[in-house]
This record gives structure tokens, sequence and C-alpha cells, in this order.
């Protein structure tokens, strides 16, 4: 091949150009995915976070969203503050409070652990819990949500003075046995609580003051923070193995 028809200057601008259109088509690609998925993805977000407070409150019928302001916890039009400051009130068929789900997060073994649990209107005991999120190891630290026993245990927990984690069999009715060989998870989840609850019980209205059910708001109104940060979703158990 002679000079004149081979240019190494040539080769490398046809090279640049040729990732650049295969880039800019990935990209495009991409976004294009993207956007034609994410109302499903949010769809889908939002019933799962809809059967978790529906889980943690049982006899829970309908859900509105509750927003911190300040100086209180809002409802209706004035509930839709930071989603970061909201919890859920769940109402029974008569429109009666049934409790709060308290969404939280905190450190776990290996990631951040994303859960959600119900609390009595009073914010005495907790009436259940369930984890939206975890990455922690299979077999182990994935019995957080996979052990019966260990969910079972956050069923009808007094919170006072605070909720421990016993090694062995707690007798007392604040407390929650460690799961074997995954204690540090175990550890992740009671902390997480008692850290939700220095915060939101104090936030509670009195038993009869809460506020009441708001007619006409629709369930997918429902949103929880990672789905408008398109973060995870929840009920997203990764640690769990197909």
């Amino acid at each position: 091949m002679s000079a004149a028809t081979f240019s190494p200057r040539g080769e490398t601008l046809r090279l640049v150009a040729t990732l650049t259109v295969a880039g800019l088509f990935s990209g495009l690609s991409i976004v294009i995915a993207y956007r034609t998925t994410l109302p499903r993805i949010q769809a889908n977000q939002r019933a799962a976070l809809e059967r978790a407070v529906f889980d943690v409150l049982p006899g829970t019928q309908r859900l509105e969203r509750l927003a911190w302001d300040g100086t209180r916890l809002a409802a209706g039009a004035a509930g839709q503050g930071p989603l970061e400051e909201s919890i859920f009130a769940g109402y029974d068929a008569n429109d009666a409070l049934v409790g709060y789900a308290v969404p939280s997060s905190g450190p776990g073994f290996q990631d951040t652990i994303k859960l959600i649990y119900g609390l009595q209107p009073s914010g005495e005991r907790v009436l259940g819990m369930t984890v939206l999120e975890s990455r922690e190891m299979p077999g182990l630290g994935d019995k957080i949500y996979k052990d019966p026993k260990f969910v079972g245990e956050f069923r009808d927990l007094v919170v006072e003075p605070i909720i421990e984690l016993i090694k062995g069999h707690g007798t007392l009715p604040n407390q929650v046995d460690a799961i074997t060989g995954a204690t540090i998870s175990s550890r992740a989840v009671v902390k997480i609580l008692n850290q939700a609850n220095a915060v939101w019980r104090s936030r509670l209205p009195a038993p009869g003051a809460a506020p009441r059910a708001v007619t006409g708001v629709a369930s997918d109104a429902i949103v929880p923070p990672d789905v408008e940060r398109g973060g995870p979703v929840p009920g997203g158990l990764s640690g769990e193995k197909p």
C-alpha cells in the first residue's frame, strides 16, 4: 500500500468519528429506554410501598401521606411537603386511624438497609416491620427479611425505653432476639427503628387529635422519596438469591 492511499491521521479521524457516533447512539438508546420504562417503574415502586404499608399496619384500607411542616403533621394538600419529612397514615374501612407507617434507613453490614415499620397511633408499640431494600449477605444478613421469626419479633413490640437486641431469648416486651450469625444486621435494624422513633414519636399528635382521612385522595399520589430521586425500588431486596 502506497503512502498516497494510507494516512494514519485519516484512519485515526475515522476511528474517532465511528466511536463518537456509536457513543451517541448508545446514549440516545439508554435515554429512550429510561423514559419509556420510567412510568412502569414508578408504578411498581408505588405498589411495593403500598403493600409494605398494608403489611406493617394490619387492617389498613387506605393510605395518606402526612408531612412534617415544622410544627405539626399535615394531611391533604398541606401534607405534600418534602418526602424525606413524611410518614404514612393508615385508615380502616370506617376512616379510623390504624396507625402510622414510618420509612427509615441506616447502615447495615454491607450497605444501607431501608425499611418501613408501623406504629400504634399512640406511638407506644411497633405493629410490624418490612425491609424495603437490603444488600446484606445472602444466607446470613438477608435473614432480616427472610426469617419469619425475626420479622415476627416486630409485631406488638414495645418501644420504651428503647427497643433492645438480645443474644439469646428476650423475655421483655421491648426485646428482639438477634439472628444467629447475623448480629450486625439484626442490630442495624433495631438501631434504625430506635433512631426513627426518637424523631417521629414526639411529632405524633395526641390520641384523638390525629389528622382525619382526606377523601378523594388517590393512592397513586403516594410516592416514596426514592422514586423521585430515581433510586432503588422499594421491595427490591437485592441481597436475595434469584
